[in-house]
């Protein structure tokens, strides 16, 4: 009998990722998920000193990004092996994407989520069909629970970041971004790309397109759930415990990996951002982009003109990091990744009251 071979590990596998894997996930999943606006806004623009794309995947399916990667994993998957139904754990949005994906192949899907997971999104995975198990707080509680859903039904698990096909699919929206900017400014690119870290998933596909096209690529993480700036800071994955945050979606134990082997070569910086940066983010897109986001989605906003302040003092990033000097008879253009919408009317109802007058 053959000896199976080894699963490879995750530095090789990044490795054998690239922007073709992301560009072929682009033409999979065409016509299943959106083609996000990119906006601007002039007054965040005079906020940030600089032109800010803003990438609204608050406008994709669901809310989120998170339909990119699970529609493109599940799209890869033999028929035979969707058949027997998806599993997943989530704190919400990528449970809403996996409850889409199993609705549009027609196949069931039971989902892992945190007990404390916000009501909105509770929502939108049974409005889908998708049953639910809560489990626990963190990354960890749910991955077990996972797991024992799939002992119990033979059902497949869509990994949540950690996965080559769902990186690629992630990877989708910096490649729309970028693709934008050349069509709307005669072939030009970004100077700079901010993108809010979990998992890591988002930013993994990110360094696919970003380290192609040369485009210098930011981490963002609430100052209490800082992962990938401490894996990066050590030079390996860095377990913490998650603290309290509004960014409910950007709460992982661990980063994935395979997204850890992919920032350490492509990830310029990473910034912290604590609550009060997210809710004025978010409440500055609402009132002066018109765009609806959660404070996950938020944080990149929050993370970029944190770095792009403390640029302007001359402090901790240089201009090399964004592609050499200043550019000359433009300014420059930072691209910011919205990844979801998906706050509750309460919330959304209390940071405005809180921080509109500010705005």
């Amino acid at each position: 009998m053959h000896e199976a071979p080894p699963r490879p590990d995750a530095a090789q596998l990044a490795d054998a990722l690239s922007i073709a894997d992301v560009r072929a996930a682009a033409e999979r999943i065409a016509g299943r998920v959106v083609r996000t606006p990119v906006i601007q806004s002039p007054v965040l623009d005079a906020l940030a000193g600089c032109e800010l794309w803003l990438k609204a995947e608050n406008l994709q399916r669901i809310g989120a990004f998170k339909a990119r990667g699970a529609m493109h994993a599940v799209s890869r998957l033999p028929p035979e092996l969707r058949a027997r139904g998806l599993i997943t754990f989530s704190s919400g949005n990528h449970a809403q994407a996996v409850a889409l994906a199993a609705r549009e192949f027609g196949v069931s899907a039971h989902i892992a989520m945190p007990v404390d997971a916000p009501p909105i999104k509770q929502a939108g995975v049974r409005r889908l069909g998708a049953a639910i198990t809560f489990a626990g707080t963190t990354s960890e509680h749910r991955r077990a629970a996972a797991l024992e859903l799939q002992r119990g039904s033979g059902g497949v698990i869509i990994d949540p970041f950690d996965d080559p096909d769902i990186i690629a699919g992630q990877g989708t929206a910096t490649l729309e971004l970028l693709e934008q900017v050349a069509a709307r400014t005669g072939g030009g690119t970004l100077d700079a790309l901010v993108v809010p870290v979990g998992g890591g998933g988002l930013i993994g596909g990110a360094c696919l397109v970003c380290e192609h096209h040369g485009v210098p690529l930011f981490s963002v993480e609430p100052a209490t759930c800082d992962a990938m700036a401490r894996s990066l800071a050590a030079g390996e994955r860095v377990a913490v415990e998650p603290g309290p945050t509004l960014g409910d979606g950007l709460k992982p134990t661990r980063v994935g990996a395979i997204n850890f082997e992919l920032a350490r070569r492509a990830v310029h910086g990473s910034e912290r951002v604590d609550d009060e940066q997210m809710a004025r983010a978010l409440v500055g897109l609402l009132v002066h982009a018109k765009l609806v986001v959660e404070p996950s989605g938020a944080a990149a906003l929050a993370g970029a003109l944190e770095l792009l302040r403390r640029l302007d003092e001359g402090a901790a990033h240089t201009d090399i990091f964004f592609g050499g000097p200043r550019p000359r008879g433009r300014p420059r253009r930072v691209g910011v990744l919205l990844s979801g919408g998906n706050v509750s009317p309460a919330l959304l109802a209390e940071l405005i009251t809180r921080y509109g007058d500010a705005a």
